[in-house]
């Protein structure tokens, strides 16, 4: 591909994935740091993890994605009595009263499949997780005696992080496999929690997501989009050290002088970030880069997804675990303010 035309395909698709965002944020109001992060997850091809309370509008997030980016959206529930096989196949009694088995939700939209939905993943056995993230891994399942590819599909997995009966809490080497952890909260602005209580078009999450513009970006485009992507995007000698820096600095944050309060910051870190972390760190700031029509990485490239891709893949020692949501971002936040910044000047 000539250099001119990787400009205008980036160009291009740049314009379209703002428009995206811009549809996305028409139905979904004060997250727009989220709907970024998603953006970004997306074009980098990274699973996510999503941190929010109940009915704080990630089902009508996702719907309203997949319309804007074409393919089927799926969903299933994480149930305490789930099995693997519930997302590969269901069984039903036909209109002649026999047993018939159908796809279940992970392959029933076949290659067309580009969002999957995890609701409460931590209430389904880790024989379901284990399931779920070899396909994740693998983007393809062998059942019915064939073989189902999913080569377009993208999985958003959400916590249960209020009740702790019947749940399986996602162990360090699991939450590995998702880019991001995004966090949708509750709007702070007065106006717009007033607006989501009183403006009645909130309460028709369907008649939400038709507003979005369908076809914005073309889902089974995506993977090779993101390639040119990744290969337009350079990153300096000083940019490398900086980032090395900051993957030595989650292994060993006492080194790099950080502290914290009441932690022990030489006994705090069972395993830092690991070598798919700080690629999908890489990853997800390139598409950053992209987005802020840059063709180099800068450091506030790195900054800008930096908690999202790191902090849930920090493992604390057993004495701090019980309080991991709160120290994983406390720490990458000291990280960040510790760890010596190159200048624009020196990191171009």
């Amino acid at each position: 591909m000539s250099t001119a035309i990787a400009e205008n395909q980036l160009a291009d698709w740049r314009q379209r994935s703002l428009k995206l965002e811009s549809e996305v944020k028409k139905v979904i109001v004060g997250q727009d740091k989220a709907i970024r992060l998603m953006n970004i997850a997306i074009f980098a091809r990274g699973h996510v993890l999503l941190e929010g309370g109940v009915g704080v509008g990630k089902t009508t997030l996702l719907q309203s994605i997949t319309r804007g980016i074409g393919g089927a959206y799926e969903r299933i529930e994480g149930t305490v009595d789930l099995m693997p096989n519930d997302l590969v196949y269901h069984t039903y009694l036909g209109d002649d009263g026999k047993p018939k088995i159908d796809e279940g939700p992970l392959l029933r939209a076949g290659e067309n499949l580009s969002v999957f939905f995890f609701n409460e993943i931590n209430r389904a056995r880790p024989q379901v997780h284990a399931l779920m993230l070899r396909v994740m891994a693998e983007r393809h399942l062998y059942a019915f005696k064939r073989e189902y590819r999913l080569p377009h599909m993208v999985v958003f997995a959400d916590r249960n992080q209020v009740e702790k009966n019947e749940t399986f809490e996602i162990p360090s080497a699991a939450r590995d496999r998702f880019m991001m952890e995004i966090p949708i909260d509750i709007p702070e602005d007065r106006e717009l929690k007033k607006a989501l209580m009183f403006n009645t078009k909130f309460q028709h999450a369907e008649k939400l997501t038709q507003q979005v513009e369908s076809g914005v970006l073309q889902f089974d485009q995506l993977n090779d989009f993101s390639d040119v992507i990744q290969e337009h995007i350079s990153a300096s000698d000083v940019i490398e050290e900086y980032a090395l820096d900051l993957w030595e600095a989650t292994q060993n944050p006492a080194q790099f002088g950080i502290r914290m309060e009441s932690v022990d910051v030489a006994r705090l870190i069972q395993a830092g970030a690991s070598p798919r972390g700080m690629g999908m760190l890489l990853k997800a700031a390139r598409v950053h880069a992209w987005l802020m029509n840059r063709n180099s990485l800068y450091p506030e490239d790195i900054h800008a997804v930096f908690h999202e891709v790191i902090a849930h893949r920090l493992a604390f020692n057993a004495m701090y675990e019980n309080r991991r949501t709160a120290l994983s971002r406390e720490l990458t936040a000291h990280i960040l303010d510790t760890v010596a910044v190159p200048s624009r000047a020196m990191a171009a």
